[in-house]
């Protein structure tokens, strides 16, 4: 039986999944990646070669979706951003978490995935915009990580990457 206290702890549950941040995910997406964009805190990231083979270097990080990309904040240094910087733009994402990617066994291959190209964003509006919607999915984390990639970008010593579907 549906009563008060069951609605209002089912409505409590399921707020923060629904309000955390925009879900604007692409609607020319299937709907298991919509919803795995919309429900998960990481993705799973590898660069693709020029011959389009990928890259032995993968990683699981954190991300936000929005207006149908997929955003992250990374090291300068880290091979995702150096990838993208010899031109090396495009990736493959999925979207889910199974742990960490040397430990997972490939499960996250089971994950919804998209096809990407990857680039560095530069507009302070766009950086600011995402950093937002970070913090709000992020909230447990982001008193301690939100300074470090807010001053990281602003130094120079972190980037934010724009990964979109193709």
């Amino acid at each position: 039986m549906l009563t008060r206290r069951t609605w209002i702890g089912l409505m409590a549950s399921a707020l923060p999944a629904a309000l955390v941040w925009p879900r604007t995910a692409h609607a020319g997406l299937p709907e298991a990646t919509r919803t795995a964009l919309a429900n998960s805190e990481v993705v799973y990231l590898t660069p693709l070669k020029s011959d389009g083979a990928e890259s032995k270097c993968k990683a699981e990080i954190w991300f936000v979706e929005d207006g149908g990309s997929v955003f992250v904040v990374t090291a300068s240094t880290a091979w995702r951003a150096r990838a993208i910087a010899k031109g090396l733009t495009k990736a493959r994402l999925w979207v889910g978490d199974f742990g960490t990617w040397t430990k997972a066994n490939d499960a996250f291959r089971s994950a919804p995935m998209l096809e990407t190209v990857g680039s560095v964003v530069t507009e302070a509006d766009v950086q600011s915009r995402v950093l937002g919607h970070m913090g709000e999915k992020f909230r447990s984390g982001w008193l301690v990580w939100g300074p470090r990639f807010r001053d990281g970008i602003k130094d120079g010593s972190r980037v934010m990457l724009r990964y979109t579907p193709v």
